[in-house]
């Protein structure tokens, strides 16, 4: 159940996050060569819902970043448009190479100073405490391990940070998730791992993260990715450094 629009709740730790993410982490990843060929498709494909909403709904949230910002799994840079000018420092993780090309491309046809790591959302070669703002569109349904990426996410926000996010997530029409359950597997061969029906928003919850949402839906697309949030997390309360960073495999103090 996801919460009402717009009001915050707080999720403790349930099974969601280690009984559906166990068996993903065994899944085959997509090949070096579909995520390059997918990458000069990514753009037309999702053209038209660009049109249709997704473009002043990435706008309306990224006019919230503020301070030090990582954005992860950039992927082709829909979103460099649509950054504030005040931010104090712009990051970009994107583990796919061809995305990176289309993503360093586009910072150049705006004119943006950015960086672009090439790291996954479960490693942020960050320090503890040290981000403003993360910003996730459209990514923790397709990361190998969503639990770890939280995890990491939540390691490297300060006390009054954020997790802004837009993510297509677990229908909560019976019919609907259904039929997200039977295409899960082709979905995710054909989008680069992306999962159609993951409860990106229970899983959140599960990992302490206080989440205010809305319910959208991603028009122009086809219906399984239609469900959409789109909101504001902040980090678990009474977080420590050492409970999040002790099964962390590592990665640099920037």
């Amino acid at each position: 159940m996801r919460a009402s629009c717009g009001q915050p709740y707080v999720r403790a730790m349930t099974n969601i996050a280690s009984t559906d993410t166990r068996t993903e982490l065994h899944t085959r990843p997509p090949s070096t060569a579909w995520l390059r060929i997918l990458s000069l498709l990514y753009d037309p494909f999702v053209w038209l819902a660009e049109i249709a909403g997704m473009r002043r709904q990435r706008s309306a949230l990224l006019g919230n970043a503020r301070g030090r910002v990582v954005e992860i799994g950039a992927g082709t840079g829909l979103n460099v448009a649509h950054y504030p000018d005040g931010i104090a420092e712009l990051v970009f993780t994107e583990p796919v190479a061809a995305m990176r090309r289309r993503l360093t491309r586009r910072l150049q046809q705006h004119g943006r100073v950015a960086r672009i790591i090439d790291v996954p959302a479960e490693r942020l070669p960050m320090a503890d405490a040290s981000v403003d703002t993360v910003v996730s569109t459209l990514v923790l349904c397709t990361v190998n391990d969503p639990k770890g990426a939280l995890r990491e996410i939540a390691r490297v926000l300060r006390p009054d940070g954020q997790l802004l996010f837009i993510e297509h997530v677990r229908a909560g029409s019976r019919f609907l998730a259904a039929c997200q359950d039977k295409l899960d597997e082709p979905w995710r061969r054909f989008a680069g791992g992306c999962r159609c029906n993951r409860a990106t928003t229970e899983l959140m919850g599960a990992c302490g993260f206080t989440v205010a949402a809305d319910d959208a839906v991603w028009r122009g697309m086809p219906p399984i990715v239609h469900p959409l949030v789109v909101g504001r997390a902040t980090r678990p309360s009474g977080w420590l450094s050492t409970r999040w960073s002790s099964d962390r495999p590592g990665g640099s103090n920037e």
